[in-house]
Formats: structure tokens, sequence, C-alpha cells
């Protein structure tokens, strides 16, 4: 069995993802959020250190690549192959409005004609291998039985399914039965990734399943940054380890970012940290409120006084 850390734009960045593959195992594969190369074929300085090799040492990184025209992914693939990269992500899930607008993203479910001609052009000049990470479609799922026959043509490396539509963006109940029913007509390797939050919703999803063999997680391992570790048969998360895990976070973000960007990013690491703790809500809201950081140091060490939760992870209504 394997777990990949999904990219979750605002949180799994360089220190992040360094600090959490230095403190926690489990995680075969890492992701960076999208990387998106501008039409004068560029990438940001951010962008560039979120893909510097330099910056992933001890753990397997794959850079993930969102775009409308072939040639800028082929572009960026080419540069990446370059850096030594084996594999890259193409993002076709991206719900966001200001994304799928451009045709970027789950943009791309709207046109499989258009998608056909996007993927002959980028499996045809590749320089390294591909794998996709998509919705079940557009607007329903009965879409995605058409979107898994196209994509059965292209030697994609793995095809990393979120089962919601984009309509749904990540609200309402995700739809493993149609991620399932698809599993005997798939000619690649498929991974599950859909609301997921616990070890023991995890295990209890992979017992039933026995044919999965990969899961990508995101919000539960925000939350439960020893997850992955425990549903593979290690020991749980404790309190002595994510209180160091949290004060790591905030010492490398202090000494890489301003005031304002450690305190937006603290906020972000800290509301899903508190989902780990019972009786949390209103500890929660203060973080999310902290206005500074003497706020936010307050709130965190109210948190860390409460007690663990028997099967810590991300609490959607929370």
């Amino acid at each position: 069995m394997q777990i990949y850390f999904a990219p979750l734009q605002g949180i799994t960045d360089v220190p992040f993802r360094q600090i959490h593959a230095d403190l926690f195992s489990g995680i075969s594969k890492y992701f960076t959020p999208f990387i998106s190369p501008t039409r004068n074929y560029n990438l940001t300085n951010h962008e560039l250190s979120e893909v510097d090799p330099g910056n992933a040492h001890g753990f397997t990184l794959v850079p993930q690549i969102i775009a409308s025209r072939p040639e800028l992914f082929l572009w960026a693939a080419d540069q990446l192959a370059e850096m030594g990269y084996t594999e890259v992500n193409l993002n076709m899930g991206c719900p966001s409005g200001t994304v799928t607008a451009k045709g970027k993203g789950a943009g791309m479910l709207t046109s499989l004609s258009g998608l056909k001609c996007f993927l002959d052009e980028v499996y045809s000049h590749t320089p390294i291998r591909v794998s996709v990470k998509t919705r079940l479609g557009w607007q329903n799922p009965e879409e995605f039985p058409d979107l898994l026959e196209l994509l059965n043509d292209y030697p994609v490396s793995e095809l990393i399914v979120h089962s919601r539509t984009r309509s749904q963006f990540y609200k309402g109940e995700t739809n493993p039965e149609a991620f399932f029913s698809a599993l005997p007509h798939c000619r690649m390797p498929l991974v599950y990734n859909g609301d997921l939050f616990t070890p023991g919703q995890c295990i209890e999803f992979m017992k039933a399943n026995p044919g999965l063999k990969t899961l990508m997680i995101g919000r539960g391992l925000a939350a439960n940054p020893a997850l992955a570790r425990t549903v593979l048969g290690g020991a749980p998360l404790s309190r002595t380890e994510l209180h160091a895990y949290h004060d790591r976070l905030y010492n490398a973000y202090t000494q890489t970012f301003s005031s304002n960007a450690v305190l937006g990013r603290m906020r972000e690491v800290g509301k899903h940290l508190a989902c780990c703790f019972d009786d949390a809500g209103k500890v929660r809201k203060k973080i999310r409120k902290a206005s500074s950081l003497s706020a936010y140091e307050a709130a965190a060490a109210q948190l860390f006084e409460l007690p663990l939760r028997d099967d810590p992870g991300f609490l959607p209504d929370s």
C-alpha cells in the first residue's frame, strides 16, 4: 500500500514538505502545489524554489503542472526533466473559477475533444512520465466513463481521481462508487483521493476495497501528520511530536517569510492541527481569527493543553 501527500495551495510548500518528511514516515510521494508556466515560457521565483531538487532531499517529489496549452506544459516538463525529475503530474482537477475560466485544471473536462488534442501533443512529445490528477467530470459523475476511455489511449503513468465533480468543488458527498466502477476498465494504475480524514477511515476504506493499492490524502494529513505512518502499521500521533512539529513549522516560517505571511500560513496549519484535539472548537476559532503572531501563539498554547482525539484527523464541519 502507498500513500501520497496531495498538493494543498498555501500549505504544502517547501518548508512544510521538508519538516513533514523529516519527522513523519509513510509518504511515498509528495506533490507540489501546481506551477503554471506563463505564455512567455517563464516560472516565478517562488515556483522555481518549489521545484528545486535541492529542496527535496530524502523524499520523492512530483511537480504538478497546470496549463491549457500543450506547448507550455511540454516546456515545463522539459525544464523539470533537465533538473532530474522522472515524473510530472498534469492538473486536470482544480475547480477554482479563475483557473477553469482559462481552460486549465478542471476546465479541461468541459471538452473531451479539446482534451484529446492536448493529450495527443503532450504524450507524443513529453520527455518525462506524465501522471494525471482529475475529477469524475465537470458536472456529473456519469461523465467519468467517457473520460476514462479517453485517458486509456495514453501512457498515463498514474491516474489520480478526486471523487467529486468540478461542480461540487470540495463540498457534498464524494462518489467512490463511480471511481470503483472504473477499476475493471482502467489500463493504468489508479489512485483514490477524496474525504479520507482519519487513520481509521483510511484503514476501513482499504479493507473494503482490496483491489486499491494507493491513496492520495490532503486535508487528513494536514490535520494529522502521522496519518500515513499509523495507517501503515506505525505508531499513532502523540501530543509531544505534534507540538514539536508545529514549533518547527513556526520557526521555519519566521526565518523565511514576513510576519504577515507567517501568520497566514500558521493560521492554516493551526486550524488543521486543531482537528486532532477534543473540544477544540473555541480554540480553533481563535486560531482562525488571530490578527497578530502573539494572538496566534496564545491560541496555539491553549490548543496543546487539550487531549488528543482517539482517531485524530480533519473535521470537515469544524
